[in-house]
């Protein structure tokens, strides 16, 4: 195959290459022609080998992947990109074989393949390349670039033992630059497969199948060794903090534990080395087991505490340091529950109220609260819907770690929702616009200083220009009788909107007196 640093087989191969030219000098015999057809079994034994060994080899890395994609899941789209060089050329040069022997009657009869004609008449024609001699470039060439592509891909390269080595055997294995011969440069193509007997072309190409599944295998055992030392590396792992709870009160013993992602007996630390908000802390203030650094420490006063500091573990002799900085909250211990609502401190009737009920210490599926209308959310965050009366207690109550049970009362006002307010463009109260908009305006109402976003719908309002009969409207536009009365009002006149039907859309709460809306004619 290609010139460049050749292993020894493919030296070997070779040389059998150069005997069997020199024999062709002294008429070789039949024997010759039956011991490269040998030859080419023995490598086409070893390519199905290969070829089940790598098969075999992507469905445990699917498996792998599978079960921790985390770890494993970007190796094999790597494995299938090469997967699918590699069976591009091996698959093109099985075909260009299958055609060499398809109308013979018996392809291992290699004693009759002493002819050339076949690939010298696909190949070549006089001293150029046929169509088919250049795809056979041009698919050694994609190979050789597709592959030193994927080797260049830092997450390959980081993970495959000599990677340079290797992108370059690949870059001279599968030159198809030209051939220094003497008298000059031969086109690599007709210095491997122009004048060959039909045996010896075919032997070469069961070779270069045989190198694309052996650097494919090759290059999948590096990227999987180098995946799982990298998983095996202390330089990968890192510290968590466990707790029994999330916070402390002052004057408890905080019993959490400092531990490495990975939890077993060979990650236990050959030395402990932390520090209490900066002052280190004594052998009889932790202990170590399955791998876990057991605090036994005050909580100290209410506040953020800090832990840091390094695990030290021995890695191939040496020490290797897993930093450490953690952090944990104490708190006060509560004597009462915080209730608040979210918008204000009163609830309106009629609508979804939000209210966050908690209590200090204590996680929010443990706290209860109950009033009438109201249910809960999730968390600490609850509705309220009051229904009658002008006040509502909502009690919150809840265990301490210690056991000591806590309740607490909270009285809230309960107010309707406020009266509406009829506006036009927006505008409430009284409105300055030329006659002509107002033809077109819509008529809407608002609830000002109002903290829920309610959708009001207006269905209709009464339409009065001074000196003329009240206009009843359906809608909200003026309508022909309404726009009739409009153009008899004078420049600077008011005209007035009133009695507005308003509702909440979707709800059957009965709503306040929507306030009128006057309109100062300026034209």
């Amino acid at each position: 195959m290609a010139q460049g640093k050749l292993g020894p087989r493919q030296k070997m191969i070779n040389l059998m290459y150069l005997i069997f030219i020199a024999m062709l000098a002294l008429n070789m015999s039949k024997e010759v022609l039956s011991a490269f057809g040998l030859l080419n079994e023995k490598i086409q034994s070893s390519n199905v080998d290969a070829s089940q060994r790598n098969q075999a080899f992507m469905e445990g890395l699917a498996t792998k992947a599978n079960d921790e994609p985390a770890q494993y899941g970007a190796v094999e789209e790597k494995a299938k990109e090469i997967s699918a060089i590699t069976s591009d050329l091996d698959t093109y040069l099985e075909n260009l074989k299958a055609g060499a022997v398809k109308n013979m009657e018996d392809p291992t009869e290699y004693e009759v393949m002493d002819k050339a004609d076949y690939f010298n008449n696909l190949f070549f024609v006089g001293d150029k390349l046929r169509p088919e001699g250049q795809e056979f470039i041009d698919k050694m060439n994609t190979y050789r670039t597709s592959m030193i592509e994927v080797l260049s891909d830092t997450a390959v390269a980081n993970k495959v033992a000599g990677v340079e080595a290797l992108k370059e055997d690949i870059n001279d294995n599968f030159s198809t630059d030209p051939v220094k011969r003497e008298g000059g440069n031969q086109n690599w193509l007709n210095y491997h497969y122009e004048g060959f007997p039909l045996i010896a072309s075919l032997t070469k190409m069961t070779s270069i199948q045989n190198d694309v599944k052996t650097n494919q295998s090759e290059i999948l055992q590096k990227m999987l060794s180098g995946q799982q030392a990298m998983a095996l590396s202390f330089n990968k792992y890192t510290t968590l903090l466990e707790q029994p709870k999330s916070a402390y009160y002052s004057g408890e013993n905080f019993n959490g534990a400092i531990v490495l992602g990975k939890k077993d007996d060979a990650t236990k630390p050959d030395s402990v080395e932390l520090t209490l908000d900066g002052k280190p802390l004594t052998e009889n203030q932790y202990t170590i087991e399955d791998g876990r650094v057991l605090l036994n420490i005050s909580a100290g006063s209410p506040g953020d505490h800090e832990i840091k500091g390094k695990l030290v573990f021995l890695q191939n002799g040496k020490p290797v340091g897993i930093n450490v900085d953690q952090k944990f909250s104490t708190i006060s211990k509560p004597n009462s529950a915080v209730i608040s609502a979210d918008k204000m401190n009163v609830v309106y009737r009629g609508v979804d109220n939000p209210m966050t009920v908690s209590i200090p210490g204590i996680p929010d599926n443990k706290v209860n609260a109950t009033a009438p209308g109201l249910s809960k959310v999730s968390g600490s965050k609850y509705v309220m819907r009051p229904t009658s009366g002008s006040k509502v207690t909502i009690t919150a109550s809840g265990t301490l770690p210690d056991g000591q049970r806590i309740s607490t009362p909270k009285e809230f006002r309960i107010k309707g929702i406020p009266a509406p307010i009829g506006a036009v463009r927006g505008e409430t109260g009284i409105v300055r616009m030329q006659r002509q908009g107002l033809e077109i305006a819509s008529i809407s109402a608002i609830l000002e200083d109002f903290d829920f976003d309610l959708n009001l719908r207006v269905t209709g309002f009464s339409f009065k220009v001074s000196g003329q009969p009240t206009v009843t409207v359906n809608g909200t536009k003026l309508n022909a009788q309404a726009k009739a009365a409009l153009r008899r009002a004078k420049r600077g006149e008011a005209v007035q909107i009133y009695d507005i039907n308003t509702s909440i859309s979707g709800s059957n709460v009965k709503l306040k007196k929507t306030a009128p809306v006057f309109i100062e004619l300026t034209n």
